[in-house]
């Protein structure tokens, strides 16, 4: 008899409300000031009102009677279709006739075809219906279009400008806002967390376990939310009270609430400092704040942060939550992919330049230019030398949803991870601009901070990359056939792309330009999962493209040192204007080896949550015949059986 699995853990989901998102996610795709015009909260309200009443209107015994009836009378009425058909014929004709009379004219009064409808209209008028006033007049109309389906067809005709006004909207980014905002709609109008998480349970086998990820919008520039984040934390610590053994919540983290209470958006008499830290020895202390309350009193179990909302990663008011969170081994998990939720308020100076990463301008030699820009990228690289001149990468986009995409990059998490880059955040101007003397001097002290260097850093850090940089970027990484960096997984399956060195070792300040602009995210995350033990990435969002990703998802999951680094997950309900969870989750099942399935949804997870047994995590790898098999140190020592629940349990 085989052994029982481990759960599926979905590492990647939501169950906030819409009381806890902005009214106004329409700015930006609109001009202002009309996205006031499209608030978020009519939208919820209108959902609410609908499931609470029209939408429960079938079910009522009343409703059943008049369907009954309404049966009957329609067989009486297809048996008499001479009759009918002359009928329909001169409601069509009445119909007509009054939306001449309640609509505005659309011709011009001159045109050829204004006169014979004019003309038209008025053979008709003797043998119309006498239907006096404006009220009746519709009340007619609105009654034939909805008891006479061939009449309605031609409700269809004339809204057939609207649709073509609808097309002259912005494409792609304007359909996908107005999706996501029927989406949230849909979902969000549950006035309580705990009925949206009974919709996700629902789609899964029992005992499933679900990272369930809040949202903190009021820094983004959207409006006010009905509710407080923090009153979001208190229902959610509730709901984890109630499902212990499968709900694995995370607190989020905004560098802007790490500020004294009173600074802090919305705060009230009573409400505890969001972060407050001090240092032991070489550790962080938490002391009575927020961010203790939920990650050591609630055991919470991991932190999630969404840089698109206004911030970068590497902002040091969160380099001592960091160090405390690598230093207690806790999960972090951030939105990497370019997506409709971000920051929507005006662009900061300070944006336009990337407060680490530099890029090389053009030096002369011998008179001659250092390079015309044709070259390959191992060109540009050899050529670096030459590049003594260099200045802040630029950051040119202007659009909110250009612009927030540079907050996102993958690149960001090395200026957390590598020891060099590190330095130059806790020692940069940029640091200057949103912290004080005081502050700064304290996170120099914390990581061993010198003109030379760092004592302590941050190369441990658990971070998972949500959504692996997107579904795009996983075309793209196909489509970079030409590109060196996008080359490097394949030439180099165990390191990926060197970002900071040149080939003899020696530093290349210029690279990272290059990589950012030009390299696809899935080489960037795929490169940076395989040089730091702690780095992973989920699937979520992406997975509801089956068809685009699977075939490279196998392909990664072929590579030993990424396979105990990809992470199921879906996004609910974000994602569910695509697909339903239980689809996606058939599709992957579907799609993957039982073998691969495992690692994803069972395996690795609980490597990410530490959830497993003391010692090295178990984990399903590749051998050197290819065959799958579990390994007590992930390092492809083959053994046949399934992971169970003793696996993960002492």
């Amino acid at each position: 008899m085989a052994e029982e699995k481990a759960p599926i853990i979905n590492c990647h989901t939501h169950v906030f409300t819409g009381d806890h998102v902005p009214p106004y996610l329409a700015r930006t795709f609109v001009p202002e000031p009309f996205h006031y015009l499209i608030s978020l909260n009519v939208l919820v309200s209108i959902f609410r009102w609908w499931y609470r009443w029209p939408a429960r209107i079938p079910y009522r015994l009343w409703f059943k009677r008049l369907r009954r009836w309404f049966t009957h009378v329609n067989l009486v009425y297809n048996k008499c279709w001479p009759f009918t058909t002359i009928l329909e014929y001169y409601l069509f004709f009445q119909t007509f006739f009054l939306l001449n009379k309640l609509l505005p004219a659309v011709l011009p009064k001159e045109n050829w075809l204004s006169k014979v409808t004019s003309n038209f209209i008025a053979w008709l008028s003797p043998y119309m219906l006498p239907i006096h006033g404006k009220f009746l007049q519709g009340c007619f109309v609105i009654f034939v279009l909805l008891l006479f389906p061939t009449i309605r067809n031609f409700l269809s005709w004339m809204s057939s400008g609207l649709k073509k006004l609808l097309v002259m909207l912005p494409g792609k980014q304007t359909k996908e806002m107005f999706a996501r905002y029927l989406n949230i709609g849909r979902y969000a109008f549950h006035r309580h967390q705990r009925t949206i998480f009974s919709k996700l349970k629902s789609q899964y086998p029992t005992g499933t376990g679900f990272v369930v990820l809040p949202m903190d919008m009021d820094y983004m520039d959207a409006g006010k939310s009905r509710t407080r984040y923090r009153d979001q934390m208190k229902e959610l610590a509730a709901l984890k009270e109630e499902n212990k053994e499968t709900l694995f919540p995370f607190v989020f983290v905004d560098p802007r609430r790490c500020v004294p209470v009173g600074e802090e958006k919305r705060a009230m008499e009573g409400d505890k400092p969001f972060f407050v830290w001090k240092q032991v020895g070489v550790k962080v202390i938490l002391e009575d704040c927020f961010i203790k309350d939920y990650l050591e009193d609630k055991q919470f179990s991991g932190i999630k942060i969404y840089p698109a909302l206004g911030y970068f990663p590497f902002d040091i008011r969160l380099l001592p939550l960091w160090k405390y969170a690598a230093d207690n081994n806790i999960p972090i998990l951030t939105h990497c992919i370019k997506g409709t939720i971000f920051y929507r308020g005006r662009k900061q100076t300070a944006w336009y330049q990337h407060p680490i990463f530099e890029q090389p301008m053009s030096k002369q030699q011998n008179g001659k230019n250092g390079y015309d820009g044709y070259e390959t990228d191992e060109e540009k690289e050899n050529k670096d030398s030459l590049k003594t001149d260099y200045v802040p990468l630029d950051l040119p986009e202007t659009k909110n949803i250009d612009f927030t995409t540079n907050f996102t990059h993958p690149m960001n998490f090395l200026c957390l991870l590598d020891k060099g880059l590190l330095h130059k955040v806790i020692g940069g101007e940029a640091s200057r601009k949103i912290a004080s003397e005081k502050d700064i001097k304290r996170v120099k002290e914390l990581f061993g901070y010198s003109d030379t260097g760092l004592t302590r850093d941050l190369s441990k850090l658990k971070i998972c990359l949500g959504h692996f940089g997107g579904d795009d970027e996983w075309l793209r990484y196909f489509e970079k056939d030409r590109n060196n960096y996008s080359s490097q997984l394949t030439k180099h399956p165990h390191s990926g792309i060197e970002f900071l060195r040149k080939k003899d070792g020696t530093p290349s300040p210029g690279k990272p330009e290059q990589i950012w602009r030009y390299t696809d995210w899935y080489s960037i995350i795929s490169s940076m999962m395989l040089q730091y033990d702690n780095v992973y990435a989920d699937i979520s969002y992406i997975l509801h493209n089956d068809a685009g990703i699977l075939p490279l998802l196998k392909e990664t999951l072929q590579n030993k040192d990424l396979r105990g680094k990809v992470l199921y997950g879906t996004d609910f309900f974000v994602v569910r204007n695509h697909k339903s969870d239980k689809n996606m989750l058939a599709d992957m099942m579907g799609g993957l080896s039982v073998e691969d399935f495992d690692q994803v949804a069972r395996a690795n997870p609980r490597s990410f949550l530490n959830l497993n047994s003391p010692g090295q995590p178990k984990v399903f790898t590749i051998g050197k015949t290819g065959n799958p098999g579990i390994s007590e140190n992930g390092q492809g020592k083959e053994k046949s059986k399934d992971l169970t629940d003793s696996d993960v349990h002492d």
